[in-house]
């Protein structure tokens, strides 16, 4: 009984008798996500104690409470949420061929209704609450004794079946093949929508991939520079060094997938981050309630084999990854503060894993250009909102106002770290390392290039929101990077 459901989807399905119901589901039906899911990150970005308040609710009445739980203690705005184009379209369609359309979901009925009002597409709305919940067989004895057999009804999973077996029309949307085989033979007229996550653009990593950012890992190489800046390269140092390289990658993606849950509505209305894999509904939010403690234990297992010490600074780097995603990103200046201490950190580890003693030089100008470049980060999303006319920066501690002083201290703190640089190629540690120090002079000029044209480009809103991201893929910056390496490298002989 399958019929042919491409665009457009008014024309595929037959046009509704006056008065006649379109039902449509919510999670994974009219968005490309699960408001269960929704409300509790959205929770867990208020409370970070919502886990042990949701296991509670769980406990106390069911998956009915532990919704509305959750939906009170994490409201999400329904204006950020991502709804599937094709849905919208079938449900403006449907009334304005004079049909009826009603929300009917397994989500907390409060929630359902602040986007049926959202939305304004819907006559009525029905949803779960305490001591209900509306999902499989409960929402098909729902469906039949409110509004009969003779309906549509649109879902997306298997617990739709129960409806679907007791419906007149079948609509499926983004369902797998199985279950769209399984759809069309029940004993009803069966119509599919291949509903796409919305303005999600073509990548060539996969969702899961994406989500862990492996372009990010690059930063870990960090971890090599007391080994390089101590010229011990030696087997055992680059093994130490590797090992803390993929412990550290695997840590760091365990926060990005933290960091990107808890800021689901922020990234929502960035204009590039708002295609991250959660953020636009082509990942399941329920993945990251194993993907990101799987990661953690993964690198902290790896990080055992190094030794107390580094075991000891890869803790002190979790917790404030994880402070920063709950609480500090959203304080102006300290987050900032946090960001460099973060890359410093990754410093530090290197030592701790090899045993190398870090110079003072080292540490200063690490805090210094990171400083700069977290300081250019906060600079181009306030950029960003200036060009699009908002005053407050979301989930930020910054208003646009601020643009001008971030500027300044992103450019200060750059040049501090060339000064700090520069005082170092004419120190005494210097003399023992390198045969012809002059030589490094040429980088801190390379250097001081770099950030000011970084500088320039953020000022005129042309930097990504990761200025590292912005260096690894910009052409001038990588011819940069291969001088300074050249340079440093022509010094040591």
């Amino acid at each position: 009984m399958k019929q042919d459901g491409s665009e457009p989807f008014s024309r595929a399905m037959p046009q509704p008798r006056p008065g006649e119901w379109l039902l449509c589901d919510l999670d994974g039906t009219l968005i490309a996500s699960d408001m269960l899911y929704e409300s509790f990150w959205s929770a867990c970005g208020r409370r970070p104690v919502t886990p042990l308040l949701a296991a509670q609710a769980l406990a106390k009445g069911g998956r009915a409470a532990l919704k509305s739980r959750l939906a009170a203690l994490g409201p999400c705005d329904p204006a950020t949420l991502p709804y599937r184009p094709a849905v919208l379209r079938l449900l403006a369609d449907w009334r304005a061929a004079g049909g009826r359309c009603a929300l009917v979901t397994a989500a907390d009925a409060g929630i359902a209704r602040a986007i049926s009002d959202h939305l304004g597409l819907f006559d009525e709305v029905h949803g779960s609450a305490p001591g209900r919940n509306l999902k499989g067989a409960a929402k098909a004895e729902f469906i039949l004794d409110h509004f009969g057999a003779g309906v549509t009804y649109a879902g997306d999973s298997a617990a739709d079946l129960a409806v679907w077996s007791r419906v007149a029309r079948v609509l499926t949307v983004a369902a797998p093949p199985a279950l769209r085989t399984r759809a069309e033979a029940l004993p009803a007229e069966v119509h599919h929508i291949d509903a796409d996550a919305p303005e999600a653009p073509p990548h060539r990593l996969p969702p899961l991939l994406r989500v862990l950012r492996p372009h990010q890992w690059l930063k870990n190489l960090l971890v090599f520079l007391p080994m390089l800046a101590a010229h011990a390269l030696t087997t055992g140092a680059l093994m130490q060094s590797l090992l803390a390289f993929l412990a550290f990658s695997l840590v760091a993606s365990s926060v990005y997938v933290l960091n990107d849950l808890l800021d689901l509505a922020a990234d929502r209305v960035h204009p590039r981050k708002r295609y991250r894999p959660f953020t636009a509904g082509t990942l399941p939010l329920r993945t990251g309630l194993w993907l990101s403690p799987g990661l953690l234990l993964a690198g902290f297992a790896l990080a055992l084999l190094l030794g107390p010490a580094f075991l000891g600074t890869m803790a002190l780097y979790y917790a404030l990854t994880t402070a920063y995603s709950f609480r500090l990103k959203r304080l102006a200046i300290l987050d900032i503060c946090t960001l460099a201490g973060l890359y410093a950190l990754r410093v530090m580890a290197g030592g701790a894993a090899t045993g190398i003693q870090l110079s003072a030089w080292l540490l200063a100008f690490t805090l210094f250009f990171f400083f700069s470049l977290a300081a250019i980060k906060r600079q181009a999303e306030l950029v960003d909102n200036a060009a699009s006319g908002r005053e407050v920066a979301a989930g930020r501690g910054y208003r646009t106002e601020d643009l001008m002083l971030v500027s300044i201290m992103a450019v200060a703190s750059g040049y501090l770290s060339v000064l700090v640089m520069a005082l170092y190629v004419e120190s005494e540690s210097v003399q023992a390392l390198y045969a012809t120090p002059e030589a490094l002079w040429g980088a801190c000029g390379v250097l001081l290039y770099w950030l000011s044209r970084c500088a320039l480009l953020t000022h005129r809103g042309e930097m990504h929101d990761d200025p590292v991201v912005f260096a690894l893929r910009d052409r001038t910056s990588q011819v940069c990077m291969v001088l300074i390496l050249a340079l440093f490298t022509a010094g040591s002989f």
